[in-house]
């Protein structure tokens, strides 16, 4: 590896050729840039999940005070599976209109590129405070690796001014995010001859009636707005998104799993929506499979959770990123992120990278040039700032 400085496009052609989709290990691309923070003189720990086949990573660069800023991003993509992609997704391929195309361009390799390609501006500056990079694996299924992460890097640094998690926002500032939900619900009937349903309890017609009362719900949630979030759509949101089950076509299915999850506003309740989907199984649909046979079964399993972001909570955070983007206003996002995370350990925290968030898990994922030059610019004041 060479010890020149990079651009931070150049960064990110070396990081899109990694295929860190979240199925696979991580480990290949954070090897890689433990060894460029290697070189550049910048000790940095890994955070490995329990089966060691991933791992966060984190960094400091400066001095060991408090008052640092948090650079934070997932190195985890969504998979390619099935897209009409016009370029190779894992080459980063520059076209006529300024774009930069290749999976994880936008969400959210972007942000970690421009990180790591100023850190030799980061290792120049005469630094005041400290800026740490915490980069995590699995955000896209659920954030399962940033709680670790997070918990290692609170316990290992003095405790910092302000996270920024570089997800993409156009270079806005986000300081409100909703909480999201993500639940596993099982459906376990008895099996019979499709003709004989009489003997049997059909986990899919059973997970049918969970999905439409779901839909139900959603229509009352849809009802709710809240005037204090800008949030777009202003409502809890409800979605299942992988149905698995049955065996055969004339065979009553045995079992029948729903992947699904909701995402609540910042101020709304994020308990309510799992807390009446168990209310729901315990007092009416179960009740009903069992008066079909008494094997029968359903068990719903929280598979993951982001807490939401408010807004007057991140105040701080809100202000440095609006001085260095020179905005002068701040939003609020529907989507989860990794700063609901950071925030409940009590450290203000906001979303800020490059790229269209409308981009993000979309065949032909790009990121502007233009967006890349502005997060630089970003950098730069952000540096200026740690130096006063």
């Amino acid at each position: 590896m060479s010890s020149q400085s990079v651009s931070s496009i150049d960064m990110l052609k070396r990081l899109v050729a990694f295929d860190t989709t979240s199925r696979n290990s991580n480990l290949d691309l954070i090897k890689y840039i433990q060894a460029y923070l290697d070189e550049q003189k910048v000790a940095s720990t890994l955070v490995p999940n329990e089966e060691g086949t991933k791992a966060n990573l984190f960094a400091t660069i400066g001095p060991d005070t408090e008052g640092g800023i948090v650079l934070s991003g997932h190195t985890d993509v969504v998979p390619v599976d099935g897209q009409p992609w016009d370029t190779d997704p894992w080459t980063l391929t520059e076209k006529a209109d300024g774009n930069l195309y290749g999976r994880g361009t936008c969400d959210m390799k972007g942000f970690i590129a421009a990180c790591l390609a100023n850190l030799p501006a980061f290792q120049h500056a005469k630094l005041k405070v400290p800026l740490h990079f915490a980069f995590s694996y699995d955000e896209e299924i659920g954030c399962l690796g940033a709680p670790a992460l997070v918990e290692k890097l609170v316990g290992a640094v003095k405790r910092p001014q302000a996270v920024i998690v570089g997800e993409p926002t156009m270079m806005g500032v986000v300081n409100a995010q909703n909480a999201g939900g993500g639940l596993v619900a099982t459906f376990t009937g008895f099996e019979a001859h499709s003709s004989m349903t009489h003997l049997g309890v059909s986990a899919i017609h059973f997970a049918g009636e969970f999905i439409h009362w779901l839909n139900d719900l959603q229509e009352e949630l849809a009802a709710r707005t809240d005037a204090k979030t800008d949030t777009l759509p202003n409502h809890t949101t409800i979605n299942v998104g992988v149905i698995k089950g049955g065996t055969a076509g004339n065979i009553l299915a045995r079992e029948c799993t729903l992947n699904w999850g909701y995402r609540t506003l910042p101020h709304g309740d994020f308990t309510e929506v799992q807390r009446r989907a168990e209310q729901y199984i315990a007092e009416l649909l179960l009740p009903k499979m069992k008066a079909k046979h008494p094997d029968a079964d359903i068990t719903l399993r929280r598979r993951s959770f982001v807490p939401g972001l408010k807004p007057e909570e991140n105040e701080e955070a809100a202000k440095l990123a609006l001085q260095w983007t020179g905005g002068n206003r701040t939003y609020a996002v529907p989507y989860g992120t990794e700063a609901g995370i950071f925030r409940a350990r009590g450290i203000p925290t906001v979303i800020c990278g490059p790229g269209d968030i409308s981009q993000a898990h979309q065949p032909n994922e790009f990121v502007a040039r233009s967006q890349m030059d502005a997060c630089d610019t970003f950098m730069t004041k952000m540096v200026r700032w740690a130096e006063r």
